[in-house]
């Protein structure tokens, strides 16, 4: 018994290799566009991670920082 996705010994992998692979600017549009996606989403993640493990030491979290003392 075969599974769903491969009856007619066509495959989800398959039909969207084929449509990917039936015209070379299809194929150079889909690398471009996963790899701008690709760099966003590490860049995201990256940054989240930093924030992360740098609680409590960025200059944001350190309130005296950038503060003038009053004259009086």
């Amino acid at each position: 018994m075969d599974a769903p996705a491969t009856r007619g010994g066509k495959g989800l992998f398959e039909g969207l290799y084929r449509f990917l692979m039936r015209r070379n600017s299809v194929y150079v549009t889909f690398v471009i566009a996963g790899a701008f996606l690709g760099e966003r989403a590490v860049d995201y993640g990256v940054h989240k991670l930093w924030e992360y493990n740098n609680v409590g030491k960025r200059y944001e979290d350190i309130p005296v920082l950038g503060q003038r003392p009053s004259e009086e």
